[in-house]
Parts: structure tokens; C-alpha cells; sequence
């Protein structure tokens, strides 16, 4: 069964040039810090749209603003064509937003939780439970067990379940596989196809750089700005250099000593090897080879590589600074 929206809205969300600034004490005095800075972007109808960024980058504050719980500096937010300020009434009817923090009633049985939600929204579980059938399943066994003894997938499943029982067009997920088990994760995800599927637009955020080809398109942010939107694989197709996998038999000594080196441009640890970018292609193999060697290294291998969307995020921070 898909869910049908009224609206005509060319986009499920609209964001332009919005800013959020906080005013942070210290001791000696206040810093007016930017949470975000100029962030625009649109995302489709029934589209799984990614903000993928570290920890501070700014996700939060801006599903914050999405879903109207604060209001931005300057900028405008219009979900479903419903202005966020304006019509920021009838937005939280439309939206379902699950937080980065579990917020649900500790103290209330799995089944008490999911009522209470209901009614907030003058809905029923009945009425909707098509939407949450298969997520319910899940954790019907333990429908009287208190919320605050779930683990934490099971936790994320109740939270997705009250943000889907009134129905919404538009679901925000703030990093919900954050603490979250391997498993948990990937059944997490699939449930998100499955609920795509309905016609649900989707935002979802993650620090998790490996779920960004989970998304239909998705939105690089760092320190509250936007590096890119794009698809995943457009973004990687979009990587300008060539890219190579650089190991030895000191691994954390090789970090220093290539980022020492005048011919390269970036050098960053991923996995077994660390990833590397040349300044130009003028250097020459024998070189960078002969030059760590005679800084003790041993066991060198030096190979092209393809790039990752941690790559192309590593690179576009690099040129923004």
C-alpha cells in the first residue's frame, strides 16, 4: 500500500541558504559559533536523501530546523510546500522524526509507547499498522517489556515504529544505527527500502561514510557547510585524482613520513594502507620509493587504487580549509 500526498509541491523538502549560529560561554567570554552556514538543497518525493558527516558537522541542528523544533538565523524550509515557520502546525503532522538520542518513555512498556504516540496524532496502531507490520514483528515478543530494557536495536525499531504510526510523507532519521550492531544496521536499511517503497521521502543522517551508497542521493557536510550533493556513485566518479594504496612495515611512521614528502598532496589512513594523492604527475615511483626507504622503511608497496565516498569527503575538506 503507498501513501498518497495531496500536495503538489515540486519537492518533499526544500532548504535555502539557511544559517544557525549559537552563542557558546567559556569562561573568559562567548564565541558565536556557526552550526550551519548557507545550506541549500532540495530532495525529491520518495527519495532516501543522506547527510553524511562526522560527529559536530551539523546534522542535527539542521533536522532540527527541518522539523521545525527550532527556528533558523536567516534562510527559508518549506516541507511539502508548507512553509517551516509559517505552517510549522500542520509540518508536524506530515513528518516523523526519530532523534539521534533514544527519547522515548523509559518507563513505558513497548506497547504503552506506541499507543501514546498513536493518540498524540489522534491515530490508532490499528489504523496504520500496515506501515510498521514488518518492524513490529520484530519486536512484538517484547511488547511488555519497558522501553528502557531493550537493546539498542530494538530500541531504534520502537523509535521507528512512533515515527511512523500517524503516517508521514516525510521521515527524518538522525543517525539511527549510531550504537547500533552490524545486523541491526543492515535490517535497519532494509526496512528504509521497503518503506521507500510506500512513496515515504526519506532523510537520513550518519557519520558512517559506508552507508552513503545505501542512499539515493546524498550531502557531504562539514563544520555546517555542504561540500557536495550528489549521487554516491556520481561522487566517487567525480574524484580528481588518481589514487594510491601506500603500505610499508611501519605503518604509523609511514603516515608522517609521506605527509613530509614535497610531491605529495594528501595523505590519510584507510584500513590496511593509507591512500595517497600526488601534487602532480611528475613524480616518479623509484623516487617516493628510494626517498622511504632511506627513512627505513621496508616491505613498500605502492598501487593504484579506486577511490571511496571517505576519500572524495577526506579531499573535500582538505580543499575547503
Amino acid at each position: 500500500m503507498q501513501l498518497q500526498t495531496s500536495n503538489s509541491a515540486a519537492y518533499s523538502v526544500r532548504c535555502q541558504s539557511v544559517s544557525k549560529r549559537y552563542v557558546k560561554n567559556t569562561l573568559f567570554e562567548k564565541n558565536n559559533v556557526a552550526a550551519l552556514e548557507d545550506v541549500s538543497f532540495d530532495v525529491n518525493h520518495g527519495e532516501i536523501f543522506g547527510i553524511i558527516g562526522p560527529d559536530g558537522a551539523g546534522k542535527t541542528t539542521l533536522f532540527r530546523i527541518l522539523t521545525t523544533l527550532i527556528l533558523a538565523d536567516s534562510g527559508t524550509v518549506k516541507i511539502e510546500g508548507k512553509d517551516a515557520v509559517k505552517d510549522f502546525k500542520a509540518i508536524r503532522n506530515e513528518v516523523g522524526y526519530m532523534p539521534g538520542r533514544f527519547s522515548l518513555y523509559q518507563d513505558l512498556t513497548v506497547e504503552e509507547n506506541l499507543d501514546v504516540f498513536a493518540k498524540v496524532f489522534k491515530t490508532t496502531i490499528r489504523e496504520n499498522y500496515h506501515l510498521i507490520e514488518d518492524i513490529y514483528k520484530q519486536i512484538e515478543p517484547f511488547k511488555n517489556r519497558r522501553a528502557g530494557k531493550l537493546s539498542g536495536g530494538m530500541k531504534q525499531k520502537l523509535a521507528l515504529c512512533c515515527a511512523l504510526i500517524h503516517k508521514p510523507t516525510v521521515l527524518f532519521l538522525d543517525e539511527p544505527t549510531t550504537g547500533v550492531d552490524p545486523v541491526s544496521r543492515k535490517e535497519l536499511w532494509e526496512m528504509l527500502k521497503r518503506l521507500k517503497e510506500q512513496n515515504i521521502t526519506i532523510l537520513v543522517s550518519t557519520p558512517y561514510m559506508d552507508e552513503a551508497g545505501l542512499c539515493d542521493r546524498i550531502a557531504l557536510i562539514q563544520n555546517g557547510r555542504f561540500l557536495k550533493i550528489n549521487t554516491p556513485q556520481n561522487i566517487v566518479n567525480q574524484f580528481p585524482y588518481v589514487l594510491w594504496s601506500v603500505k610499508s612495515d611501519n605503518m604509523s611512521k609511514l603516515l608522517t613520513d609521506l605527509r613530509e614528502l614535497s610531491c605529495v598532496k594528501s595523505c590519510f589512513a584507510f584500513g590496511v594502507s593509507h591512500h595517497v594523492t600526488f601534487r602532480n604527475d611528475n613524480w616518479q615511483f623509484s623516487d617516493v620509493k628510494n626517498q622511504l626507504s632511506q627513512l627505513g622503511h621496508s616491505a613498500i608497496e605502492i598501487e593504484k587504487t579506486t577511490a571511496t565516498i571517505e576519500d572524495c569527503f577526506m579531499e573535500l575538506t582538505l580543499d575547503a580549509e
